[in-house]
């Protein structure tokens, strides 16, 4: 099991950027795949991003490709979300999640964080 903490969410006016983070403690981080998904009022939890367990493989969805980039820094046991160009749609509780296989559904994780709100204005 490995805990997760969010931060760096907050109001943005669309068109702006985000970075956010979400640091891992317990067992070792670089045998997770890492991902980001986002909740907003009255929709499914649905899937952002996600990265191989050494970084070198990522996939992203397509409402956010271009956009967003997600990475990893296994020496800091920190996966990233850098968000740009955002939208008023992408507002939204955004969780990371951990798993030790690589998928795109919220069943393929295992360990949670508590989420961080995200919220773009007009």
């Amino acid at each position: 099991q490995v805990q997760l903490v969010e931060s760096g969410g907050g109001l943005v006016q669309a068109g702006g950027s985000l970075r956010l983070s979400c640091a891992a403690s317990g067992r070792t981080f670089s045998i997770y795949y890492m991902a980001w998904f986002r909740q907003a009022p009255g929709k499914e939890r649905e899937f952002v991003a996600a990265i191989a367990r050494s970084g070198g493989y990522t996939e992203s969805a397509d409402s956010v490709k271009g956009r967003f980039t997600i990475s990893r820094d296994n020496a800091k046991n920190t996966v990233y979300l850098e968000m740009n160009s955002l939208k008023p749609e992408d507002t939204a509780v955004y969780y990371c999640a951990a798993s030790r296989t690589f998928g795109r559904t919220t069943t393929s994780y295992v360990d949670w964080g508590q989420g961080t709100q995200v919220t773009v204005s007009s």
